[in-house]
This record gives C-alpha cells, sequence and structure tokens, in this order.
C-alpha cells in the first residue's frame, strides 16, 4: 500500500513560508536600526520601547546578534519541522456523512437526525458559510455540535453546499438565497409540518438572516453565531485597500470568474499574518503522543479543504460588505429586498464569541444591536474554538441546544 498523499498545506504555502522568514529575518535585520532608536513603535508601546532601548545601549553588539542570529535559525528550522510533521500527519477525518435528505444540483440537506436514531427530533435547518465546508460542525466524533444537538432531541438538517460547479461559478446572492437556500428551508418545513429554527453560523448567519427575511412565515427562530454586520469594524486599513472597487481582490475576481481557494486563504492571512507561526510554534511543542496533536490536524485539514467561492458572490462581499459596509447601512439587497434585522420579528440568539480574530467582535455585535430584543451568548472562545474547541460544549453546544429545543416548546 502506498503512503498517503502530503497535504497541501497550510494554504496558501507559499505565502505563510515568505511571510514567516520575512518576520523572523526581518527581526534580526532591524535590531541595529533599534539599537540606534530609529525604529518607529506604535503610541502604546513607547514606555515597552524605551526599556528596551536602554537595554539594547547597554548590551554586548556582537554578542546579541549573534544570539538573535541562533533564535531565528532555530525558530525556522522548528516551523518548517512542524509543516513538515503536520503534511505527513496519519490522522485522516474518522466520521462518515448522513444521509442525503435532499439535493439540488452540488447542495445537499444531510440529516443528522439519523445519527442517534433513525429520523427522529425536531428539524433545525442549518446554514455554513459558503467560504468554508460546513463539516467544521461535524469536524471529528468527539468534535462535533450537529452530532451534539442531534442527541439532545433535535434534527440538524445541515446545509452542504458542496464544491460550485460551472453554473454554480455564476451564483449571486439571490440564486443561493431565494433559490437553493429557500428550497431547502422548504424541505424541512415539510419534515416539521410547519416552521423550523434557523441556525447560522459565520457568514451563513447572514445568509440565514437573509431567508428570515425573505421566508418569515416559515422561520420560527433564528440562531446567529459570530455573524458580522458591521463590516469596518475592527477591519484593518490594509484590508480596505485591497477590497476597494480597483483593488487587487475585486480585479482578480472579475478576471477569474470566481474566487479561488488560495486567493480566499491569502485575505485570511491579511487578517492576521503571523497566525500560522504561532499555531505552528504551539504544534511543535506538543508532545508526540498527545491527543490535541491530532485535533490539531484534524482542523487544519478543514482549514485547507476548501472550495472556490462564486465570482458574484465574491464580489458583493469584498466590494458591498467589506468594501461598502452596505449591510450596516441596510442597502444590502436579495431579492430586491433590503436585509434590515430591525425588523425581523422571531426570536433570535445572537453568539459573540469574544476571543474572535476572523469576525471582529464588535462586527458582530452590531447584529445584536440591530435586532428587536435578540438573546445573546458569549462564550469564552475564539470563532472556530466555540463550535471544536475544548470548552464548546459547555461555552456553546448546551446552552444552543436548550435555546433551541425551548423554540419548540
Amino acid at each position: 500500500m502506498s503512503p498517503p498523499a502530503l497535504r497541501p498545506g497550510p494554504r496558501p504555502i507559499g505565502l505563510h513560508l515568505a511571510l514567516t522568514m520575512w518576520t523572523l529575518t526581518g527581526a534580526a535585520a532591524a535590531l541595529p536600526l533599534a539599537r540606534l532608536g530609529m525604529v518607529p513603535w506604535a503610541p502604546e508601546l513607547k514606555d515597552r520601547a524605551a526599556a528596551l532601548n536602554a537595554d539594547l545601549a547597554r548590551a554586548d553588539v556582537f554578542g546579541l546578534m549573534q544570539a538573535v542570529g541562533a533564535e531565528v535559525t532555530g525558530r525556522t528550522g522548528a516551523f518548517l519541522t512542524a509543516v513538515e510533521d503536520y503534511r505527513r500527519h496519519p490522522y485522516r477525518r474518522d466520521v462518515e456523512d448522513p444521509p442525503v435528505l435532499w439535493q439540488e444540483g452540488n447542495t445537499r440537506l444531510l440529516d443528522y437526525g439519523a445519527v442517534p436514531r433513525p429520523r427522529g427530533g425536531r428539524p433545525v435547518l442549518v446554514v455554513p458559510s459558503l467560504v468554508n465546508r460546513g463539516y467544521v460542525l461535524d469536524l471529528s466524533e468527539r468534535r462535533s455540535l450537529l452530532r451534539h444537538l442531534a442527541h439532545q432531541g433535535l434534527r440538524p438538517l445541515l446545509v452542504d453546499w458542496g464544491t460550485p460547479d460551472a453554473a454554480e461559478k455564476r451564483f449571486g446572492f439571490d440564486d443561493y438565497i431565494s433559490g437553493r437556500l429557500s428550497r431547502a428551508l422548504d424541505r424541512a418545513v415539510q419534515l416539521a409540518r410547519g416552521p423550523v429554527p434557523v441556525l447560522g453560523y459565520c457568514m451563513g448567519g447572514n445568509l440565514a438572516l437573509a431567508l428570515g427575511t425573505l421566508r418569515h412565515d416559515a422561520v420560527r427562530a433564528l440562531a446567529l453565531l459570530a455573524t458580522p454586520w458591521d463590516f469596518h469594524a475592527g477591519q484593518p486599513e490594509s484590508i480596505k485597500l485591497l477590497v476597494a472597487p480597483n483593488g487587487p481582490i475585486p480585479t482578480l475576481i472579475c478576471q477569474l470568474g470566481e474566487m479561488p481557494i488560495d486567493l480566499l486563504q491569502g485575505f485570511f492571512v491579511a487578517l492576521d499574518p503571523l497566525l500560522a507561526l504561532r499555531k505552528f510554534r504551539h504544534f511543535a511543542a506538543l508532545p508526540p503522543d498527545a491527543a490535541e496533536r491530532e485535533e490539531f490536524v484534524a482542523l487544519e485539514d478543514w482549514l485547507n479543504d476548501g472550495v472556490p467561492l462564486a465570482g458574484p458572490v465574491a464580489l458583493t462581499c469584498f466590494t458591498q460588505w467589506y468594501g461598502a459596509n452596505a449591510p450596516l447601512k441596510k442597502q444590502w439587497r436579495v431579492a430586491g429586498t433590503a436585509i434590515d434585522p430591525a425588523k425581523v420579528d422571531c426570536p433570535t440568539l445572537v453568539v459573540l464569541p469574544d476571543r474572535d480574530r476572523i469576525v471582529a467582535p464588535a462586527a458582530a455585535r452590531a447584529l445584536a444591536d440591530a435586532l428587536p430584543r435578540p438573546d445573546v451568548l458569549e462564550p469564552a472562545a475564539g470563532h472556530i474554538g466555540m463550535v471544536v474547541g475544548g470548552r464548546a460544549q459547555a461555552a456553546l453546544w448546551q446552552p444552543l441546544a436548550g435555546w433551541l429545543k425551548a423554540r419548540w416548546a
């Protein structure tokens, strides 16, 4: 039997390697300038910079340069070794998809009610992002929000968007929300014999909110997890340059007709350029037999298992959402209808993880502020950690299950 192929990630691997090398070697190169007081420091680091400059002035310059060089070499080697260990790790995802309840094109509706018992529980339509695959909500046997909900007497119906084919790459939000998602809702309503709760995660929350606006008669409640609404809150200046109408990202989308996986991943790298260096350094420090190593690999595999984003959807996201902040201004329209959270008349739950690095907490809190009377849950977790982390069950899974079940009471 041939060994499994090396993983392609972390994606885009060339960008991660370049940023790591630039960061570590740049730190060494800046040392002489720092000793001369020529490094510009952020205002909030003024006191720490003064103390560092005083230490540098007293240091043996040649010994210091040698020590810094050795540290750069060691950290670079540790990063490369950790990446190679990840790429060769034997772990493969250990759960299979549940039965398909409905399908249209490459979009499927997966029935998690069949996991603990045949077709049991109260239906909940679950809407993940179009950006990453929805199985982050069913990452493994130990890390599965959907299987937890199913064992709590609910029947999660996960919308699996699949990989866009040639026709689906021309889809805009109207096609996805008033088309595919609305028809998936019809199947859930048919199953429940009435309105159903809808749960949306990240960008899926935006889709769920729009669905609730267009199909309020069929939506019993909305649970919106880490859903951005004020797209300028916490946005780095570099992102504003990237998403300007004539900026590099919209231009490439127009030329390619889609948002390729590695370009999309590069956008997330721009939000936190040093994330890969930090997390692979942590991975390298784990004992070889630690269960956390396998969990790291499982999550990293999901992160690298992306799909292209349809061109019209990508352009709306980058020019209207991140560029013009259209949702906050009530200028985002789906099927001709402006999406206004203030007009939502069903029960709502807004989940605001307080350590979110992907959706700034202020960006998601703007949605809670715009809804009439939302319940708010603030788990001490990050964007992804709240659904798959070690404390996810207590922080999110259990209270979310309780809230959803109460909507059926």
